[in-house]
């Protein structure tokens, strides 16, 4: 086991007793370390830094996460229920069909990351940043984007269901067939944004939106006239 002079422990396979004991002693870095298929429920890692480390499979039911810092990490599936990670950062993570149910995400941020097929169901989010993530299949029913700036979000068959996205700007990223029922757009800046793939059903979600001349066209084009 290699543990360096800055109190970090980096390059091993760790299971639920060694991550505890290490804890104990006071470290609160680990990099390069291997957590799949752990069962770590319950754990306090608030505070903690795992940089390039791996958890894919894992299980973190109800850990404590708070201001805890992830760094190019591999945790496909992983199973973040009920977590706590309040002011935690996600950098360049594969968190790709992560379970996030009712965690508690305030002024969390995710910068870099793969988040397809994730599940947000019934989280707490105020104040949570997403920049340059990808969130295709992502359940995010009922999220508040209000007044936020997004910045390359690919929503693309995402559930979207109830959100509201008043008065944001897209700046690039997609919509593309996603899941919009009862999404508020009023006001949104759009123009940015691939809309591809919107039904003409859901078309009254977009009144008082802001869209492009291409993007309009596009939009009658699905009534067969031609745009000229």
């Amino acid at each position: 086991m290699e543990q360096s002079n800055t109190n970090a422990v980096s390059g091993v396979a760790l299971s639920r007793a060694e991550l505890e004991e290490h804890l104990a002693q006071g470290v609160r870095r680990f990099e390069g370390c291997a957590f799949d298929d752990e069962d770590l429920s319950r754990l306090d890692l608030q505070g903690c830094t795992f940089e390039r480390c791996t958890f894919a499979g894992a299980t973190l039911f109800a850990c404590k996460l708070a201001r805890s810092h992830w760094l190019r990490c591999r945790a496909g599936g992983i199973d973040l229920e009920s977590v706590d990670a309040v002011d935690a950062r996600f950098e360049g993570c594969d968190l790709n069909n992560a379970k996030w149910r009712r965690a508690k995400l305030a002024s969390a941020a995710f910068h870099g990351c793969k988040l397809t097929g994730a599940s947000f169901e019934e989280v707490a989010h105020l104040g949570i940043h997403f920049e340059e993530c990808l969130l295709v299949g992502a359940d995010m029913r009922g999220f508040s984007f209000r007044k936020a700036t997004l910045k390359e979000l690919d929503f693309s068959d995402a559930y979207l269901s109830g959100c509201d996205f008043r008065d944001a700007v897209f700046e690039g990223g997609s919509l593309r067939n996603a899941v919009l029922k009862l999404a508020k757009l009023q006001g949104a800046d759009l123009r940015g944004a691939n809309i591809e793939g919107i039904k003409l059903t859901e078309g009254g979600l977009f009144k008082g939106a802001i869209i492009s001349h291409a993007q309009a066209a596009s939009f009658l084009r699905e009534l067969d006239l031609v745009v000229v």
